[in-house]
């Protein structure tokens, strides 16, 4: 199993996926085929093998579709039994209750992983 790295775009986000059990999703999401840009990696998520998991979310904007694509990357991440260990990084930029809740209703959707909500500053 390899790296997954994907270069962001106006439309999709930074991906980085590393073996060792580091991952982020950076940027904004609304690409014009949700499932032809997720579906890959959907498939590297459940392969992967790692003690623990470190996964940074930090999208400043995602649409309706990206959001159940990214709840089913969490679904499958918690339900992969080759990892032990999961903490979600998830940040918000302040005020942005939307995105914090979207967050939280992650967290109740999921049985083991273990979230951490960081609020960044408004962007000028």
């Amino acid at each position: 199993m390899d790296n997954l790295s994907i270069i962001g775009t106006n439309s999709s986000p930074e991906v980085h996926f590393s073996t060792d059990g580091k991952l982020s999703v950076a940027g904004r999401s609304l690409p014009e085929d949700v499932a032809l840009f997720f579906t890959p990696l959907e498939e590297w998520m459940m392969a992967l093998e790692a003690d623990e998991v470190l996964f940074d979310i930090n999208l400043e904007y995602f649409n309706s579709s990206s959001s159940k694509k990214i709840l089913d990357l969490l679904k499958i991440l918690d339900a992969n039994t080759k990892v032990r260990r999961i903490d979600i990084i998830w940040h918000y930029e302040e005020g942005d209750d939307d995105c914090l809740e979207s967050g939280q209703i992650f967290e109740e959707l999921l049985m083991r992983s273990s979230f951490k909500y960081i609020e960044y500053a408004e962007a000028a």
